[in-house]
């Protein structure tokens, strides 16, 4: 498979009506040659597949067959996974909660003005939108929203710099009992905030749920390798973690935070949110930690009793980014966040510290292979892992490691120039 040939990205819908293949959402539609497809069941997300299609065939009916032989695969270790997720507490029909969204933003108002057109054609029946402008330089996003969504989108402006700081600007100012955060690049599926506040109304002692997040476009090399290593995919089988009874398979728990979920697709139940207090404002984009914030919440959350849910039905489509660079500020971002976010925990929650070192072999262990290998067995991803159609640049490795050994001095220096500030 050539790194540098697009590949269309579409929803097959499999139904009783025979498979129907459409364009995912601010796609092209699909052209002869690789197409990648998430695969709904009776509307539900079940997979992805990756299949080629030459001029003259149907491409629904080639990736049908291909999602036949993998939905088929997956049966049972997914069936498994849901009796776990399912286990406790029993579903509920109840409404879900309400809901506000905060969308983080900074001088991107076209995508921005994407996003908000996919959250404001939700069929959650009560929320609201919150933007939170953040170390705005000009009046566009201002502009935007009071100009194009008047009435519809709450208007925030955080002048202090950094993704967390923006993210509790959003709590403060949010009126619902579940607070959901999404990315000012993605396309919100119509379903993705009842899918994602629906399981609060279920389950009392659950603190956070994440989502699905799939790519919106394929058109470069960066995004084709960065998704064919599992991008930001947590899979399509339900999960539950449980501070109570932690995940045999995860040794590291809860210190594997990023196994959890991602920024672009998370909600909070917000009592639990405020009195873990919130993001910490020293991580985050924007800030000398370059990420980490998140991590942080999952894990403060967790720490505090609460549980937390992976909920694939909750699907936003994510923009990623385009070009080499990007792909290298991303990869040592992730390292500088990791380390940014685990120090970051250990300052402000010392009791952690025991569990954490205990843990600290077998976690370096950990984090080497995740730089050396990103992704895994997600099903269904351009060029598998293992596969070498898109293996990983030993560059990018060392630019993630590199991070890692920044993170707790990026950290660090973001405490102290908000400290200076204050």
């Amino acid at each position: 498979m050539n790194t540098h040939t697009a590949i269309s990205v579409a929803e097959l819908e499999l139904g009783a009506d025979g498979p129907r293949l459409r364009p995912a959402p601010g796609a092209a539609e699909p052209a002869p040659g690789d197409v990648y497809a998430l695969v709904r069941v009776d509307g539900r997300p079940a997979a992805t597949v990756l299949g080629r299609y030459e001029e003259g065939e149907d491409p629904a009916e080639v990736l049908a067959a291909l999602a036949a032989g993998q939905l088929a695969d997956a049966a049972a270790p997914r069936a498994d996974a849901e009796r776990l997720a399912a286990a406790e507490p029993p579903a509920t029909a109840a409404a879900p909660p309400r809901a506000s969204v905060v969308v983080a933003t900074r001088e991107r108002p076209d995508s921005l003005a994407r996003a908000l057109d996919s959250l404001l054609a939700q069929d959650h029946p009560d929320h609201e939108l919150i933007v939170v402008d953040n170390a705005p330089r000009t009046s566009a996003t201002r502009d935007l929203v009071r100009e194009g969504y008047a009435d519809r989108v709450r208007y925030v402006r955080e002048d202090r710099p950094g993704l967390a700081a923006a993210h509790n600007a959003g709590v403060a100012a949010a009126g619902g009992e579940v607070l959901a955060f999404t990315d000012d690049d993605v396309i919100a599926d119509p379903h993705w905030l009842t899918a994602l506040a629906a399981p609060f109304a279920a389950d009392p002692r659950l603190g956070c749920v994440t989502g699905l997040i799939l790519p919106a476009r394929l058109t470069t090399p960066a995004q084709i390798l960065l998704e064919s290593h599992g991008g930001f995919a947590k899979g399509f089988a339900p999960r539950l973690y449980d501070p109570a009874r932690p995940p045999a398979d995860e040794p590291l728990f809860p210190f594997t935070a990023g196994s959890f979920g991602s920024g672009a697709n998370m909600a909070f139940r917000a009592s639990a949110l405020r009195r873990a207090g919130g993001f910490d404002p020293a991580t985050g984009t924007g800030t000398a930690a370059r990420g980490g914030d998140d991590l942080y919440a999952f894990v403060a959350v967790l720490a505090a009793g609460h549980r937390l849910r992976y909920a694939p039905g909750a699907l936003v489509w994510h923009h990623h980014r385009e070009t080499w660079q990007d792909l290298e500020n991303q990869a040592y971002g992730y390292g500088a966040g990791l380390t940014a976010y685990l120090t970051a925990t250990m300052v402000r929650r010392p009791a952690l510290l025991p569990a954490l070192l205990a843990r600290l072999p077998r976690g370096l262990a950990h984090a080497r292979t995740m730089t050396a290998e990103r992704g895994g067995d997600r099903g269904g991803v351009p060029g598998e892992h293992g596969t070498r159609h898109h293996p990983w640049p030993a560059s990018l490795s060392r630019l993630e490691r590199r991070g890692m050994l920044y993170g707790p001095l990026g950290y660090l220096r973001a405490r102290l120039h908000r400290g200076a500030g204050r």
